[in-house]
């Protein structure tokens, strides 16, 4: 069997396109333009380019976008007090706080500042109560980015056994929760391994679905994987690669090449999971403008 690839690349353009139609559309009946600020704190290479792309695809989608940076020696204080100041600002709808922090830095502190209403990655306490409610107004932008590829490649989750590897805030935790509920692109029966799991390959073999958000290198291999899983990547591991210009490149938490033989359909990386992270960022910066304009 050779597996179907879910591409993001294609999947988060069909999206863009819509977004965009979407913000253009509310701008002309309220004259509100959606609008994300990035804070950056630091000058890490992934970060800046994260956020980079993040402000090309706002400004494709008609969406106001600017990047406030700090030095990675900023005091905790003066990262708050920008957050503050953001929360009030009326052009911004969203506010995303690039993660990682600087070691110095609690990040749960910092996150806790940004307003619920502009909390547009989903990680402040009270937008992660909502999701495990069923009641999510913001639904992270990765765990929203698995979901809904499932769903537009035709794996919907229903009534599946969906393995998540990685319990971490940003990916595991909340896609379990996502998956979970009652509704369209839910009611998956969701297990969650991490560390601590005994035997991780017990669990994946009986699995319909398999997310791999481990932060781990070509984890799962083609043995862990039963002939007609779909299997999501999250994972961006740099590797050395002597035949790669830089020297490095980009693979999954998946054995990409082995895995595939197997799987029904499987996620590239990169050009899976990671597009799609962007493009429910803007959806979710969108649905806080329509918030705040009343639209909903």
């Amino acid at each position: 069997m050779a597996a179907t690839i879910i591409d993001g690349r294609l999947m988060a353009a069909d999206i863009r396109a819509e977004i965009a139609q979407e913000v253009s559309e509310l701008r002309t009946q309220s004259g509100v333009q959606p609008g994300l600020a990035a804070v950056l704190v630091g000058d890490d290479p992934a970060s800046a380019v994260y956020v980079r792309n993040k402000r090309r695809a706002c400004d494709d989608a008609g969406m106001i976008s600017e990047t406030f940076t700090l030095d990675a020696d900023a005091p905790q204080e003066e990262i708050v007090s920008l957050v503050r100041r953001l929360n009030a600002d009326e052009r911004f709808h969203g506010i995303l706080v690039q993660l990682p922090l600087p070691g110095h830095v609690d990040e749960r502190d910092v996150i806790a500042e940004i307003s619920p209403d502009k909390d547009v990655d989903g990680m402040h306490p009270v937008n992660g109560g909502r999701l495990l409610e069923g009641r999510p107004r913001f639904v992270p932008a990765t765990p929203a980015a698995v979901q809904t590829m499932l769903m537009r490649s035709g794996a919907d989750p229903a009534g599946k056994h969906v393995v998540i590897l990685g319990r971490s805030n940003i990916v595991g935790k909340p896609l379990a929760a996502l998956l979970m509920q009652r509704g369209p692109g839910g009611n998956a029966t969701v297990t969650l391994c991490h560390t601590a799991t005994p035997d991780v390959a017990e669990h994946t073999r009986r699995a319909d679905v398999v997310v791999a958000a481990a932060g781990r290198p070509r984890m799962v291999t083609a043995d862990m994987i039963r002939e007609g899983a779909v299997v999501i990547d999250v994972g961006i591991n740099r590797v050395p690669d002597a035949s790669a210009k830089s020297g490095s490149r980009l693979v999954g938490d998946v054995d990409f090449d082995a895995v595939s033989a197997k799987a029904r359909a499987i996620t590239p990386v990169p050009g899976g999971v990671g597009p799609m992270t962007i493009t429910m960022l803007l959806r979710n910066t969108l649905q806080a403008a329509r918030y705040a304009a009343g639209a909903d």
